[in-house]
């Protein structure tokens, strides 16, 4: 029997929550600092999921959005007291919003490897002015002295300074991205954005604004990637350039392409299965690098549809020799040309 997707979401993160309760020696500290890792890169990984896997837009300058959302948090923050979370939180994910916006105005009239280098140039671009501007730290980076304050009237509904509040407002805004991702794949936009990954021309033929919705899709990728931003400066205390740079753009576009391109399920489980090798390739070599690409290859080779695919997608090695191909019957997909009653009439009469 099937299990619902909603059903089956709504148990995973239910078991995910029950992590910081559990005896030691799993419910420690430093597995909670992992695991609110573990989410914050899930949500990274599941904003670039909608362009990459649903919309057809490889972006290698994402990581603008969440450094820039991080870096907001840290310049808005007040020195000696703590500030207020609700407007922290609004102000990072709107100043990735608008971040993405300029930028995908400015690059979605580009298409194939000529995107994905215009946008490579755009987040290294954000990445000095981060670096190079005296205000934003330098190179060194800034500190977030206090953590932002969840209050609602005189209760305060969430204590950062404790880990396992982090990872529960962690593990929250995961199933809101989630969420948020799944009714806008399931509405009109959403059925737009998958049209313009599989044929654009034909989709603008239609009547589609593709520009528009592509802008749409850019933008609300950037805006979630800035709730990764908010989350990562409130866990760490800490940002620095690095968190722009595209090397951070790349281990997102790892994730969900060994997780398997438009799954969500897919980018959470390439988010969990790269941040927890990194952390194992790391205690037993300075070159974890290598492991790790090593085995993203083979990941890739053996498993093309990625982790979410599991093992239908299998691609094992045969033995003996190859059998010929056996001829293959011409299908045409609706809505083709060749589909069309006179063409069908034609290949009757011949």
């Amino acid at each position: 029997m099937k299990v619902p997707p909603l059903l089956a979401w709504i148990v995973v993160l239910g078991l995910l929550a029950l992590l910081p309760v559990l005896p030691e020696p799993i419910g420690t500290p430093f597995h909670i600092e992992l695991g609110t890792k573990v989410l914050i890169m899930a949500i990274f990984a599941a904003s670039l999921q909608l362009l990459a896997g649903y919309t057809g837009l490889i972006s290698l300058g994402h990581a603008a959005y969440f450094g820039a959302a991080a870096y907001a948090v840290a310049m808005l923050t007040p020195r000696y007291e703590a500030g207020n979370g609700w407007l922290l939180l609004l102000a990072a994910i709107a100043c990735a919003a608008l971040l993405a916006f300029i930028i995908g105005f400015l690059v979605m009239r580009t298409r194939g490897i000529y995107f994905i280098m215009v946008t490579l140039a755009f987040g290294q671009l954000v990445y000095f002015v981060f670096h190079d501007v005296e205000i934003f730290g330098g190179s060194d980076g800034t500190y977030i002295y206090n953590k932002p304050a969840f209050e609602l009237g005189s209760l305060r509904l969430v204590d950062l300074d404790q880990a396992s509040h982090v990872y529960w407002l962690t593990l929250l805004g995961l199933a809101l991205t989630l969420g948020v991702i799944g009714l806008v794949l399931r509405s009109r936009l959403g059925h737009a954005l998958v049209g313009i990954r599989h044929n654009e021309p034909r989709m603008r033929a239609a009547g589609f604004d593709t520009f528009a919705y592509k802008l749409a899709s850019f933008t609300l990728g950037g805006a979630l990637a800035g709730l990764a931003g908010f989350l990562y400066a409130t866990q760490h205390g800490y940002v620095n350039p690095e968190l722009v740079s595209w090397h951070q753009s790349g281990n997102a576009l790892l994730m969900i392409i060994l997780g398997g391109l438009g799954s969500m399920a897919g980018a959470v489980a390439g988010a969990a299965t790269f941040v927890l090798l990194a952390e194992w390739f790391q205690d037993l070599t300075k070159h974890w690098q290598l492991l790790m690409g090593g085995f993203i290859i083979l990941a890739v080779a053996w498993m093309p549809q990625g982790l979410a695919g599991g093992f239908s997608g299998l691609r094992l090695p045969r033995r003996g020799r190859a059998r010929p191909a056996s001829p293959r019957i011409p299908t045409h997909p609706v809505g083709d040309d060749l589909a069309s009653p006179r063409a069908t009439a034609t290949e009757q009469t011949t």
